[in-house]
């Protein structure tokens, strides 16, 4: 590997690391959800899955997140661990969440694609697996429509995307190396200015048009819209089927072989949470912003909360071969080293729940566990 991509991998995992947290936990890695009503609701006599006392589950406050977030609200997950408490901690940035899981922090994560390959190829293929998938779609490119009026006027203006190196931020890049347009993935400086800019920070940013448009997840994209941004792209319009991943299940591999009672017991509240979810869209979608209000302290708006839940996909099943896909956006942007991906993916606890439910299997598209 050449030395100069190899030093831009590190800045762009180290830039990753840097940014804050929404709230510091004790652990130091995320904030601890404060809604216990749901999760305080456990059948008599039930029994310790494993023997834990709990079960660590990680999850940030995004719309994609919407399984977690609903499984937590509605008490699926305790539900399913029966006396095992489930006890969860929210993130804002990927890193810190591989960070928490890597040092026991949390068991269980709901996350990106880019961080969970980030974190996998990180540790050699020991930190970690892929044991599930949650979301597909959810991000847009919004732009300011006095400014930008087309597709080829994105060229020569300032988008900005969350993270050096996070999801939306590979995809952006390739999409503009896909225009013929070149842009120095480190800095953000060519024929595009990528600025990475916080999702908390962009809607201020883009109202003051220091950025003329955004590549983000929802529910940022339609926050960008309801101040006036018009979406110029969904991404989901560039991959086949329109779907592709955006929110995984990762467990650190220590606990999936020390407890895989437990794990199993999450993925079924998981598929359980995802199927209710699809059979009661508006409920979901009052109950995730009832947590988000929670974890946050603050709700969505209708005009903010109702176009993004409607562009977000919730499915069982991970994407695998997306994932291998968005991968080699990041190499070829200059962002990764060309990742060995083989065994990231261990989805038989899933495909055994699925089973159970009389559901189809899913594909690890050959990366899975020999």
């Amino acid at each position: 590997m050449p030395a100069n991509r190899s030093k831009l991998l590190r800045r762009g995992i180290a830039a990753l690391a840097a940014l804050p947290l929404l709230t510091l936990a004790a652990c130091g890695y995320g904030s601890e959800s404060k809604d216990d009503t749901a999760n305080a609701t456990v059948a008599a006599g039930a029994k310790k899955i494993d023997g834990l006392d709990s079960v660590k589950i990680g999850y940030f406050g995004n719309l994609t997140h919407a399984t977690a977030l609903v499984g937590n609200q509605k008490g699926f997950f305790q539900k399913q661990l029966g006396a095992t408490k489930a006890d969860y901690q929210i993130f804002n940035a990927g890193p810190s969440e591989i960070e928490a899981l890597n040092s026991g922090s949390i068991d269980i994560g709901w996350i990106g694609p880019s961080p969970a390959v980030n974190g996998y190829t990180k540790s050699d293929g020991k930190s970690l697996r892929i044991i599930g998938g949650s979301a597909s779609g959810g991000v847009k490119l919004v732009v300011d429509p006095k400014k930008i009026k087309s597709l080829k006027d994105v060229k020569g203006k300032k988008i900005a995307t969350p993270q050096l190196g996070n999801t939306q931020d590979v995809a952006f890049l390739n999409w503009v190396a896909e225009q013929g347009w070149k842009v120095d993935a480190e800095s953000g400086k060519g024929d595009v200015s990528v600025v990475r800019t916080d999702n908390k920070v962009t809607p201020d940013a883009f109202k003051s048009g220091s950025v003329d448009g955004a590549w983000v997840p929802e529910p940022t994209a339609s926050k960008l819209v309801a101040e006036g941004g018009k979406v110029l792209l969904d991404e989901s319009t560039l991959w086949p089927g329109k779907k592709f991943v955006i929110t995984n299940i990762i467990v650190s591999q220590k606990f999936l072989k020390e407890h895989p009672k437990a794990v199993e017991a999450v993925l079924k509240a998981s598929v359980e949470t995802n199927k209710w979810i699809n059979a009661n869209p508006d409920e979901a979608k009052a109950a995730v912003n009832k947590q988000l209000g929670i974890d946050s302290g603050k709700e969505l708006p209708a005009g903010v909360l109702d176009p993004a839940w409607k562009s977000i996909q919730i499915t069982n099943d991970p994407l695998a071969s997306t994932l291998n896909t968005e991968a080699q956006h990041a190499v070829k942007a200059g962002l990764l080293e060309n990742p060995k991906l083989d065994g990231i993916y261990d989805l038989t606890p899933l495909n055994k729940v699925l089973a159970a439910e009389g559901e189809s299997s899913v594909s690890d598209a050959g990366l899975g566990v020999k």
